[in-house]
């Protein structure tokens, strides 16, 4: 299969490429009578946007969803959601100089190495255009969630490079702080070395990477399977699937190699009949099925790959040579990445909320 869906009950399909005209998702499984507009898109639209800040790609894309089916008078159908997002600003041309060149840290080479050809305007469909779709595939999985469950979730930029935020609760993490500033980090004091740091890099032609933290809260205790579905596994799948992560990991993650049993268990507790834990340490995960806790998790997203800075490469042929990519281009992933993440989560979450329906009733 050639890998263009995800999820089960819940599932997306996209298509499209970083500088053809459009790119398109299909939705399968969102149930009718549901209020849906563009409205309900559009922010997390604009948050993923290029050429929002000083820190990211001057791209200038609008980003404006056009749903094609399966919503009807403000309503889904609980048909197939079909929604279109325009390419508005390809500079195709700032890529000739690479047509026959590897960018180091890129898919140039595996794209070659798997079909035998690749396009090579800014990675085609290995490119994080591709996210936009999926960003709107999440706000509707976000809409689903909150109609149901009251679910809220809520990532952040947790490190760039040296620098790490201050998040003494990530649960209390609200919105309104992520967006207080352009790096998206709800450390203020952080969030402004982190700013310093990514216009350093960019004025040397270079890039830098870090990590982000996507909370859930609200999950009820119950969604996942136990074995080869767990909720976790398809949670890490689920984020391995975006550009650029290096490393997934959730709730105390690999601190957990120091830890002794006792130290790492999370203590039960109930009041009025209702449980819970004490602490968090597994992330909202026990057995790879929801404990009801909030569901936290962290990605490590590399440096951008495609950077100004001139480095030896080879050509198709194997020839040495040099690179430096043109075009317009991220210093910093983790701004834009948020809202990916944030939506990925969200997609598995639906697909599992809607499967836990099936299962229960």
């Amino acid at each position: 299969m050639p890998g263009n869906s995800f999820g089960q009950l819940f599932r997306i399909t996209t298509a499209g490429e970083s500088h053809g005209p459009a790119n398109v998702v299909i939705i399968d499984g969102m149930p009718a009578g549901i209020p849906l507009s563009v409205d309900d898109l559009q922010p997390d639209l604009d948050r993923r946007r290029p050429g929002q800040s000083k820190i990211t790609t001057q791209r200038k894309e609008a980003d404006t969803p056009e749903i094609l089916s399966g919503v009807f008078e403000g309503k889904t159908t609980g048909t197939s959601i079909a929604i279109l997002i325009r390419n508005e600003d390809q500079r195709s041309k700032d890529y000739g100089d690479i047509k026959e060149k590897y960018r180091p840290g890129h898919a140039d080479y595996t794209f070659d190495a798997k079909y035998g050809f690749r396009d090579y305007r800014g990675g085609g469909r290995s490119s994080a255009r591709e996210t936009t779709v999926r960003v709107a595939a999440g706000a509707v999985a976000k809409k689903l969630l909150h109609t149901l469950h009251g679910v809220r979730i809520v990532g952040y930029v947790k490190q760039v490079g040296a620098i790490v935020a201050d998040v003494p609760d990530p649960a209390a993490v609200t919105l309104e702080q992520v967006e207080s500033n352009i790096i998206r980090c709800p450390d203020a004091k952080k969030a402004d070395e982190m700013i310093a740091l990514i216009e350093k890099v960019r004025s040397e032609m270079d890039s830098i990477g870090g990590t982000a933290e996507v909370v859930a809260t609200g999950v009820p205790a119950g969604w996942g399977e136990p074995v080869f579905d767990k909720l976790k596994a398809d949670l890490g799948k689920a984020m391995f699937t975006l550009p650029a992560v290096l490393g997934v990991e959730y709730g105390v993650g690999f601190g957990c190699a120091t830890l002794r049993g006792s130290q790492n268990n999370d203590i039960f507790t109930a009041k009025q009949s209702h449980i819970s834990t004490k602490s968090n340490r597994h992330g909202g995960m026990l057995g790879g099925i929801s404990s009801g806790m909030p569901i936290v998790l962290r990605c490590a997203v590399k440096p951008t790959s495609s950077i100004p800075l001139e480095q030896p490469t080879v050509t198709s042929k194997g020839e040495p040579t040099t690179i430096a990519t043109k075009g317009r281009h991220d210093p910093c992933l983790l701004p834009r990445f948020v809202p990916m993440a944030e939506a990925m989560m969200a997609i598995v979450l639906a697909d599992h909320c809607l499967r836990q329906r099936a299962t229960r009733g």
